[in-house]
């Protein structure tokens, strides 16, 4: 009898011990009766009724890395759904362009399960089916823009990614919070081929770089040399200007000395006798000047003889009037060198 109650106390304890469930936090379960969905189970402390009550196992496939790198695909069953926010990484899938060009593309999803029971009983496998989802998406995303603009359009494949994904997974009552695309490998032929375009566009950006600044240089030399050549020609032409006025005032300075000599000799002869004084002075200064060189004989005409003399008379009338001496000095007309050196 003792054995017996020993049996059925020890098999009561496995059933308590089988029907607790002690849940930890962001952690559900997701509780079938009699096979039909019953409750979901919070966190904390749970009991369930033996044998009519129990978990509901969901199958879990997912992708994780090796030591090596490689991502293997990896199975499990589990009873108790996480409501975190998760991490769905799978490996790199080709894709076509719309420009028939391959590349491998790798993608990372977020999402969270914001409905235990539609993530249980809508879907097999809830992350094989949201990487499917998102590799079809992808691919129908890609396959209608050309390389350049895959490259060039992350930001755009992303949103519409994750449109198509969380309206189609909407009802799988998990919220999807973002889709990015990780990695973009073009082929190496391609790849070569847009370092050598993008060579070229840096080299063509240099030149036409150097060429405005040759242009700009050149532009900035002529309009200097410019600026220096009118600058130049404003200072000779106020360098002219004060030339020429400073030879007008001396010309009036001498002309005005001329008229005061010439009023002050007639002032000194007597009428009518200024004009042939001044007739013989201009002879006497010519007559050097004409005798200069080899060679030279010089004829004197009829005239200059009496206005010589009248000079000579002039002397006289000048020492009569009280004339200081040495003020006029006629000069023989036997005196006079009338040839020139070398005769």
């Amino acid at each position: 009898m003792e054995v017996v109650i020993g049996l059925v106390v020890a098999a009561v304890a496995v059933l308590l011990v089988k029907s607790i469930r002690i849940i930890g936090q962001a952690e559900v379960l997701v509780v079938e009766r009699l096979g039909a969905f019953h409750r979901v189970a919070r966190s904390g402390l749970n009991l369930l009724i033996p044998f009519i009550e129990r978990a509901k196992s969901i199958d879990v496939r997912y992708f994780e890395s090796d030591v090596t790198g490689l991502k293997k695909i990896v199975s499990s069953t589990t009873s108790r759904i996480d409501l975190r926010e998760q991490v769905l990484n799978f490996p790199s899938q080709p894709v076509i362009t719309k420009d028939n060009v391959t590349i491998d593309i790798d993608a990372v999803m977020y999402y969270r399960v914001a409905d235990p029971q539609k993530a249980t009983y809508s879907v097999q496998n809830l992350p094989y089916a949201l990487e499917t989802l998102t590799r079809t998406t992808l691919r129908n995303i890609v396959g209608d823009i050309e390389l350049d603009q895959t490259l060039a359009s992350r930001d755009m494949i992303n949103r519409k990614m994750r449109e198509v994904i969380e309206e189609a997974s909407i009802g799988w009552g998990v919220d999807v919070t973002r889709v990015e695309l990780q990695s973009i490998e073009p082929p190496r032929d391609i790849q070569q081929s847009m370092e050598l375009q993008m060579r070229a566009e840096r080299e063509r950006r240099a030149a036409v770089t150097n060429a405005e600044a040759s242009k700009r240089a050149a532009i900035l030399e002529s309009e200097g040399q410019k600026e220096a050549q009118i600058r130049k020609a404003e200072g000779e032409k106020g360098a002219a200007i004060l030339r020429a006025e400073g030879l007008a005032t001396a010309r009036l300075a001498m002309a005005d000395a001329e008229a005061e000599a010439v009023k002050r000799i007639a002032a000194a002869l007597p009428p009518g006798e200024a004009a042939t004084y001044l007739l013989g002075l201009k002879y006497l200064e010519a007559l050097p000047q004409l005798a200069q060189g080899k060679g030279t004989t010089v004829f004197l005409p009829s005239e200059a003889t009496g206005v010589l003399g009248a000079i000579g008379g002039i002397k006289e009338l000048l020492r009569a009037s009280g004339a200081p001496r040495g003020d006029v000095t006629p000069v023989a007309p036997t005196d006079w060198p009338l040839k020139g050196e070398g005769k």
